[in-house]
C-alpha cells in the first residue's frame, strides 16, 4: 500500500480508501451478513487500507466499529458524517452533535478521525457554517473529533457551487467570523472522474494552496462498470452537442484507454486516472467482495495512465460537468 498525508491534518492515510456506502454497503446491500461485512473490512485492513469512510446514513458504522476494534483502533483512520437536513427539516448544532454521539456509540470509539457534514447543497451551506460548524468546533476541542470535513452532494451540485464557497471563503455570511469558522473545513469530499473533471479548476487549486485534505468519490459508478450505461450517456452527450458524434458511434467509446502499457480495463483506467490527479489524497472505492476489493486496490496502486491518454481525456471531456454522478440504486429508487 502507498500512504500519504491527508492535507495538513497530520493523518497518515492509505491512498485507497474503503467507502462503506454506495450500492454495495460492504455487501450488506447485496445480501451479505454483518459478520461477512466485518470480515470484508478486516480484509481491506490486511491489504493495507487504513482509511475507512462511513456515515450515519449508510447503516455501516456498527460494521466499521467492530472491524476497527478487532484490528486496533489506532490502526484505522475512521471518517463518518452527519446530515444537516432530514426530511426537509434543518438540524441545528445540538442535533448534529447528538448524531455525532450516536455515531461514536455505533463505532464503539470515543473519537472519530474525520467528521463531515454530509451532502451539503449550496442552499444549506450558510446554515452548515453558521449554525452547525461552531458546535463541531467545540466537539473538536473536547477531543471527540480530530478533524472536521464537508462533503458535496455531487448529483445535485454538478458545478460544485458549495465547495467553491467553502474553499474560497466567500459567502460565509454575516457573523460567521464571530463563530470562529474561518478555517473550519480541514477535509473535503467531492466527485472527480474520467468524464467529470471540473474539480481540476474548481477545487484542487484551493485545496492544494490551503492544505485541505481531499477524498474522491464517484470515481467509478455505473457509467464505467456497465457498458450499457456508458453507451446511453455518450449518446445523450453527442445528441446534445457536448461531445463529438463519432464517439457515440463506437461500440466502446473509451476503449482507447485499454492497450499494452495503458489500462487493463475501463474500471482500472478510472481508478488510476483519479488517483494520480495532482492534489488527490484518497481515492475512495466501494466493494462487496474480497475479489472485488483486491482488484480495486490493485488498480489504485498501479502507475498513472500514459500521458497521451490523459491528454486525450482532457481534450474530449474536460469541459463536461455532472457526468457519471448517478445516485446509489437504493437512493434513486426511493
Amino acid at each position: 500500500m502507498d500512504y500519504t498525508e491527508l492535507g495538513s491534518t497530520g493523518l497518515k492515510v492509505s491512498v485507497a480508501g474503503l467507502g462503506c456506502g454506495g450500492n454495495s454497503r460492504l455487501g450488506l446491500g447485496t445480501g451479505s451478513s454483518e459478520a461477512q461485512a466485518v470480515a470484508l473490512v478486516r480484509a481491506a485492513l490486511d491489504f493495507g487500507v487504513n482509511f475507512v469512510d462511513t456515515a450515519e446514513a449508510y447503516g455501516t458504522e456498527d460494521v466499521v466499529g467492530k472491524a476497527a476494534a478487532a484490528a486496533g483502533r489506532d490502526k484505522v483512520v475512521i471518517s463518518s458524517k452527519s446530515r444537516v437536513q432530514i426530511g426537509g427539516a434543518l438540524l441545528d448544532g445540538a442535533a448534529v452533535v447528538a448524531n455525532l454521539e450516536a455515531s461514536l456509540q455505533r463505532l464503539g470509539t470515543d473519537y472519530v478521525d474525520v467528521f463531515h457534514l454530509h451532502a451539503i447543497a449550496p442552499d444549506l451551506y450558510d446554515h452548515a457554517r453558521r449554525e452547525v460548524a461552531p458546535a463541531l468546533l467545540r466537539q473538536k476541542e473536547m477531543g471527540k473529533i480530530r478533524h472536521i470535513g464537508i462533503t458535496e452532494t455531487s448529483p445535485n451540485d454538478p458545478q460544485q457551487e458549495m465547495l467553491s464557497r467553502a474553499l474560497v471563503g466567500d459567502g460565509a455570511g454575516e457573523g460567521a467570523g464571530e463563530a470562529g469558522c474561518g478555517d473550519v473545513w480541514e477535509v473535503v469530499m467531492f466527485a472527480f472522474n474520467l468524464m467529470n473533471q471540473g474539480a481540476r479548476q474548481r477545487v484542487f487549486p484551493h485545496t492544494r494552496r490551503r492544505g485541505i485534505g481531499t477524498l474522491l468519490m464517484f470515481v467509478v459508478r455505473n457509467i464505467f462498470s456497465d457498458p450499457a450505461v456508458l453507451a446511453r450517456t455518450v449518446q445523450t452527450l453527442a445528441d446534445d452537442g457536448q461531445i463529438a458524434p463519432e464517439l457515440a458511434e463506437r461500440d466502446g467509446p473509451l476503449d482507447f484507454l485499454i492497450h499494452e502499457g495503458g489500462a487493463q480495463s475501463l474500471t482500472d483506467a478510472a481508478y488510476r486516472y483519479a488517483r494520480h490527479e495532482p492534489g488527490v489524497d484518497v481515492t475512495l472505492f466501494g466493494t462487496g467482495s474480497v475479489d472485488h476489493l483486491r482488484a480495486n486496490v490493485a488498480s489504485i496502486l498501479r502507475p498513472a495512465l500514459p500521458e497521451g491518454d490523459r491528454a486525450r481525456l482532457a481534450e474530449l471531456f474536460g469541459h463536461l460537468s455532472g457526468v457519471g454522478l448517478d445516485m446509489p440504486d437504493r437512493m434513486s429508487k426511493g
